[in-house]
């Protein structure tokens, strides 16, 4: 779709010819590009980023956000009750559900090569980035300023939370989902099973848990935005493998939960997009030789 497409002309005050691009006919990210080379960064423009076609189109999203917040309260006020030992012995539970989650989504591979390159090229670029580092960072600065008595707790319930919330296809399919058709069920099972998750790790880790729903929202937002672009290039390989790297990173977390080996997982998460651009080329290359 080209710009003219998607646009419609008035005039301003002063005469001149000033574009006004409908949300409606672009996607999410077509709309704020052109918005902001054509300079209309307005509250106009802000609403229709989560106002489309009469809807909310970040619904999903919002409610995941939600139910993020209000598991990690619920979570942080029975934890005050529960005993040292009790917190122990519920976290080693979530290192062992979670490690059995991410083994069902690896097992979904097709081709085992796609995952194992995936992860070992983003292992490469993420070791390099040091994307760990960042995000310890980040979660270190969070624990100063709103969680100084949690003893790393916080840090690590940030880092791990956010982890387990954004890997995975459900916020990649869902946040399709809403993007195109305003459908949030898939979202919406998400948020129920985040939200359920996040009383359980909150119980253990505290409040970092619920300062993992802004790169949620965040990460899912930018999906949910960009759902033309991602439903035209993601196919139904891509979307496995990319589930089955997931599930790799998944499990390293539940090793880390449970302390039998810390994983750098962050310095891992390129795999997530680097397994299906994988995907891409191989059958793109497949494709021009005729295989």
């Amino acid at each position: 779709m080209t710009a003219t497409q998607g646009t419609a002309h008035n005039n301003d005050a002063g005469g001149q010819n000033v574009v006004l691009i409908s949300p409606f006919l672009t996607s999410g990210v077509e709309y704020m590009v052109l918005n902001l080379m054509t300079g209309r960064f307005t509250s106009r423009f802000v609403l229709s980023m989560f106002l489309g076609k009469g809807r909310m189109v970040l619904k999903g999203t919002l409610i995941n956000t939600v139910t993020i917040v209000a598991g990690t309260i619920l979570g942080t006020l029975a934890g005050q009750k529960y005993p040292q030992k009790m917190k122990e012995t519920v976290m080693n539970g979530l290192g062992l559900v979670t490690s059995i989650i991410g083994i069902s989504m690896a097992l979904e591979t097709q081709n085992i090569l796609y995952p194992l390159s995936g992860v070992a090229s983003g292992a490469i670029i993420g070791e390099w980035l040091n994307i760990e580092l960042w995000v310890n960072n980040l979660g270190e600065s969070l624990e100063k300023r709103f969680g100084k008595q949690s003893q790393g707790l916080f840090a690590k319930g940030f880092v791990s939370a956010t982890l387990l919330f954004c890997i995975g296809p459900m916020a990649i399919i869902g946040g399709i989902q809403d993007g195109l058709t305003g459908d949030y069920s898939t979202l919406a099972a998400k948020a129920a099973i985040d939200g359920f998750t996040s009383i359980a790790f909150a119980s253990s880790l505290g409040l970092g848990v619920g300062f993992s729903a802004l790169p949620v929202f965040l990460y899912q937002g930018a999906i949910t935005l960009g759902a033309g672009f991602f439903d035209r290039v993601f196919t139904e390989q891509m979307v496995t493998e990319m589930t089955a790297a997931g599930g790799l990173l998944l499990f390293a977390i539940g090793l880390g939960l449970l302390e039998i080996k810390r994983i750098r997982v962050a310095n891992l998460l390129p795999a997530i997009f680097l397994t299906p651009a994988i995907c891409y080329l191989v059958g793109l290359i497949g494709g021009s030789a005729g295989f």
